[in-house]
């Protein structure tokens, strides 16, 4: 991932560099197509967590179990998909433009943690969690500034993806307790590039993007131990994701 990075940068400087040189009647406006392919790689907070009254819990067995439910994951993966944009020029160098894009977004991570139970000592029990999502759409207006054959720009504007958040608590007193959930969530994404004419119709573009979505929770009350439930024993699971991705792009002008 890092080599990835690094590469990509390079890859930026270089076509930033070699646009300066050129001169400014190069056009980049109208419609184009183009496909994107990237590296991601983010971050989750996931919460699960319980509450007093509890028909299972010991009073100071809540908060135990809620600091072990506490855990912060790492995700990396890969993104890649479509996008679709227009441009319009303003002058001799400013670009105004607005780009739409679909694909995957690939970014899965589970974690565990055991904590001993206050009221019991020798007895145990797990929490696991697991966060993943699939795809990103994001629509953004892009300003940019044309330097002969490269165009640099800036982006902010709407992200959406599906998290999806799955939770497992078990005992050493066969107590069994899970949830999962997944939620489309609307968001933000910003970022920057560099854009590069290759030929009359064809460009390549080197992008880092940011999206963050808000918090998502759900909860659960299907806890059992040895054949009984217990339903007082609210379990809520909370969790967000901030992706961060770095790709690579081809365009296709009309």
């Amino acid at each position: 991932m890092k080599k990835f990075i690094l590469g990509t940068c390079v890859l930026v400087f270089v076509l930033a560099a070699t646009g300066f040189g050129q001169s400014n009647n190069d056009d980049w406006k109208g419609f184009y197509i183009g496909a994107n392919l990237g590296g991601a790689f983010g971050n989750s907070h996931a919460q699960t967590s319980t509450i007093l009254p509890s028909d299972y819990f010991q009073d100071t067995s809540v908060p135990v179990v809620n600091g072990v439910g506490d855990r912060h994951l790492d995700l990396n993966g890969f993104t890649g998909g479509g996008q679709i944009g227009y441009n319009a020029r303003f002058g001799t160098t400013l670009l105004f433009g607005v780009e739409a894009d679909f694909g995957s977004l690939k970014l899965d991570e589970t974690t565990s943690a055991t904590g001993e139970y206050p009221c019991c000592a020798g007895n145990f029990f797990t929490v696991g969690q697991r966060v993943n999502t699939n795809w990103l759409f994001t629509a953004r207006p892009r300003v940019g500034v044309t330097m002969g054959k490269a165009l640099i720009y800036g982006t902010a504007g709407l992200a959406m993806t599906k998290v999806k958040f799955s939770q497992l608590f078990t005992d050493t007193f066969d107590a069994l307790e899970f949830g999962d959930n997944s939620a489309t969530k609307a968001g933000w994404a910003a970022g920057g590039g560099v854009e590069f004419k290759l030929a009359s119709h064809w460009s390549a573009k080197g992008e880092y993007l940011y999206a963050g979505f808000g918090d998502e929770s759900h909860s659960s009350t299907n806890l059992t131990q040895g054949g009984s439930s217990f339903p007082g024993s609210i379990f809520t699971q909370t969790v967000n994701l901030h992706s961060n991705m770095v790709r690579a792009g081809l365009n296709y002008r009309f």
